[in-house]
């Protein structure tokens, strides 16, 4: 019975892992400024319908950013 029971709470794991794994997409951009790359990202964001949460960003001489896009 301990055994049925953990296998189904390790099943139950993994599809909620799964369901919420096949709604994010990352996304990278570039720009000149971290105004005009976050307003990249809001862009995709809009016209996906989805959050975004910025995960890198670096400025050497231009802005590269990525971001993971969720629903």
């Amino acid at each position: 019975m301990k055994t049925i029971k953990t296998l189904t709470i390790a099943a139950a794991a993994a599809l909620s892992l799964m369901s919420a794994a096949s709604f994010a997409q990352s996304i990278s951009v570039e720009s000149s400024t971290l105004d005009g790359a976050e307003a990249k990202v809001a862009a995709s964001q809009h016209s996906s319908r989805a959050q975004y949460k910025i995960t890198e960003a670096n400025t050497n001489n231009r802005v590269h950013m990525t971001a993971e896009l969720y629903k």
